[in-house]
């Protein structure tokens, strides 16, 4: 397995949001959104503020301990639970929901950027630790995103009647049917043998995803020293009790929120904006929005209700059954983690720049904000169809149309633009101005209409012989299509829809270092890899 590497700026790719290439080129209208920049200096700086943050390392440890009961942790990840106790340590961290069978191709990327990180500034800041840290959104109880895989272009979809957070469903009948339906894809594969054991010895019957998925995550990972955390528990989440009594008590994340929105430039997008109180009631196979209510709180879509005394008695006794949304699940992310750098994608990102003042209500550093490697994948087949074509990888960023239009006027022999008799066309009828308006002045406006209505049949007249010498190049049109899918499936970059199981099926665990040999850490740019 070879493959070439190249780079190029996420803004030629046109896939990334104005907040995010203002965000990696320094834009000074973003600077009040965030503490640091995503440079080494940027690192030093947060690892000089969390210091002052007073934190327990203890139960961190214990609870990873006891999470990691269930597998052979192994030396890497023992000896980076064990570093965790030490107030030189810190996290690099990257969070995504338990996707089954990791989801989406970039679910790989976030997790090897974070480890890649962590042995760059291991390698430069010598007198701290870093650590890999995946921190799973066990608790998202969006199914229809989480439930679904895409493989070699085919939708895969769990069938399940469980409801609630996603990673407390248990993997059940249908799921193992799912693994049989894909088992068909990836057997007449080099290594699909390989991958398909990894699968099936981490979703057994019963189990839990969000298990299942820790599970898969470390034997891919775990050599790496990579550790998973499932924030899903008890102990953890009494840590944001506080928070949370002060988001039911004054909805002071939401007015955070509103008032680094009300700063923002018009061109950015909104990504999040909150609601009145941004967290959940989670119990059993149901995850619903805390509203406020007359008589106190109540619980979106069910009959439960809580008075102000109730709803603390209740978050003091089950801190489990308290789930923050997305406005309020970094600021306890951070209060577990000894964090220093949060690794995100760009809708991540997007909404990361609107909370520095959630953070600063409840007095959480705020870390370093690095945007995820992104990857394009290009298998040797696709590659030599691309050569064949005089076009290149870094061309396959523009749009079907516009490479179909290239192709033709390049490979066509026939002359497609009427530049020249346009150029002739104009000159007479700039004679014609001048002997009209000789005559009368008021002329000229009526020369000039038809002048205008001429060339723009001349325009007209170019596009019916370009479609008809387009029709000339139906097979290399189709090609073009393909790979474009192929490349771009939905018209999205390809990480955004396809999964690792093909990959590693083809590749084998290569395939996993090769991403971590071309992974860059603090620079910022667009990973092309191209098969040899």
């Amino acid at each position: 397995m070879t493959f070439k590497s190249s780079y190029i700026p996420y803004e030629q790719t046109g896939s990334f949001s104005t907040i995010i290439n203002d965000y990696l080129h320094n834009d000074a209208s973003l600077h009040s959104l965030y503490a640091y920049r995503p440079d080494i200096e940027g690192v030093r700086k947060a690892i000089e503020e969390r210091k002052l943050y007073k934190y327990d390392r203890n139960l961190l440890v214990t609870t990873l301990r006891h999470q990691y009961d269930t597998v052979s942790a192994g030396s890497a990840v023992q000896a980076n639970i064990v570093s965790l106790l030490q107030p030189t340590t810190f996290t690099i961290c990257t969070a995504h929901q338990p996707n089954i069978f990791t989801g989406h191709l970039y679910f790989v990327y976030k997790i090897i950027h974070a480890v890649k990180l962590a042995d760059e500034l291991n390698a430069s800041i010598t007198d701290c630790h870093f650590v890999p840290v995946y921190y799973m959104g066990s608790e998202d109880a969006d199914l229809d995103e989480l439930g679904e895989i895409v493989i070699s272009g085919k939708k895969y979809r769990w069938q399940t009647t469980q409801k609630g957070a996603v990673g407390r469903m248990q993997v059940d009948k249908a799921f193992l049917a799912l693994i049989s339906e894909i088992e068909g894809q990836l057997s007449v594969e080099q290594y699909g043998s390989d991958i398909l054991a990894l699968v099936k010895n981490a979703y057994t019957i019963g189990k839990t995803i969000e298990q299942a998925t820790f599970e898969l995550v470390h034997v891919l990972f775990s050599d790496r020293g990579l550790i998973t955390l499932l924030p899903d528990n008890p102990a953890l989440k009494q840590l944001s009790e506080h928070v949370n009594k002060k988001e039911l008590t004054d909805q002071f994340s939401r007015k955070a929120v509103a008032e680094t929105i009300a700063l923002f430039p018009e061109k950015y997008k909104v990504q999040a904006a909150g609601r009145a109180i941004n967290l959940f009631y989670l119990k059993d196979d149901m995850r619903e929005r805390v509203e406020a209510a007359k008589t106190g709180y109540s619980v979106a879509n069910t009959k439960i209700q809580f008075s102000r005394e109730e709803i603390f008695r209740e978050l003091e006794a089950y801190p489990e059954r308290f789930s923050p949304n997305v406005i309020l699940r970094p600021v306890f992310q951070e209060m577990i983690l000894p964090n220093i750098v949060f690794i995100g994608g760009g809708g991540e990102l997007g909404y990361w720049l609107e909370l520095k003042k959630v953070f600063d209500a409840v007095q959480v550093p705020y870390p370093v904000l690095v945007l995820r490697n992104s990857f394009l994948v290009v298998n040797k087949k696709t590659a030599e169809e691309m050569v064949k074509m005089k076009f290149t990888i870094k061309d396959f960023f523009r749009s079907a149309k516009q490479l179909v239009e290239e192709l033709v006027r390049r490979e066509s022999t026939v002359i497609l633009n009427l530049e020249e008799e346009s150029r002739g066309l104009e000159s007479l009828y700039d004679r014609i101005k001048t002997v009209a308006t000789a005559a009368d002045s008021t002329l000229q406006i009526h020369v000039e209409a038809l002048a205008a209505q001429a060339l723009k049949r001349i325009r007209l007249l170019e596009k019916k012989m370009f479609k008809a010498e387009k029709i000339k190049f139906d097979a290399a049109q189709r090609q073009i299509i393909k790979i474009k899918d192929n490349l771009f499936p939905g018209g999205v970059l390809q990480e955004r829809v396809d999964n690792l199981l093909p990959f590693y099926a083809v590749y084998g665990g290569e395939f996993i270092e090769l991403l971590y040999k071309n992974s860059k850490g603090l620079a910022q740019e667009f990973c092309i890899l191209q098969e040899q």
